[in-house]
């Protein structure tokens, strides 16, 4: 009988985030990109019954605007961090979509399904943190316009 060499895989540990993680910022980031309202997370690491590390929260105005957030969250964070969802949820009716990365959870609401569920009551014993929209860029300033000879005012 021939032996056969298998390679031994190193072991995949669990890892830890921190609120300073890649993929949280990324997450953060591809929401405002897609101009996703009252962005907040919720560091749930301290509460024994809680499903995910984190969550991230936010609103958007229309079921269109809920697709594209989730989907920019999808390839940002495959494209910056090499990660895909774990699970998805809510593109049927989105109204919720939620995005799972097992330790971040995204929750993706539109304004009213929001107010009704109150997600971040639920979870209070997180800590929350609210991620402020992303500023509008600077006003360009206009192009000074070099005026050459004169003006017939007749």
């Amino acid at each position: 009988m021939t032996d056969v060499n298998v390679p031994v895989l190193p072991e995949k540990k669990a890892v830890r985030l921190t609120r300073s993680s890649k993929l949280l910022k990324v997450i953060v980031r591809a929401i405002q990109d897609k101009k996703g309202e009252h962005v907040v997370s919720l560091d749930l690491r301290k509460i024994p019954e809680a499903v995910s590390d984190f969550f991230i929260i936010c609103e958007a105005g229309s079921s269109v605007q809920v697709k594209a957030i989730a989907d920019e969250i999808e390839t940002q964070v495959k494209q910056d961090c090499g990660e895909f969802p774990y699970r998805q949820e809510g593109y049927q009716s989105l109204q919720w979509v939620l995005v799972d990365y097992v330790n971040v959870v995204v929750h993706i609401f539109q304004k009213e399904t929001r107010k009704f569920y109150r997600l971040e009551e639920m979870w209070h014993d997180g800590v929350m943190m609210e991620h402020e929209d992303e500023p509008a860029p600077a006003a360009a300033k206009p192009a000074k316009v070099k005026r050459t000879g004169t003006r017939n005012k007749g």
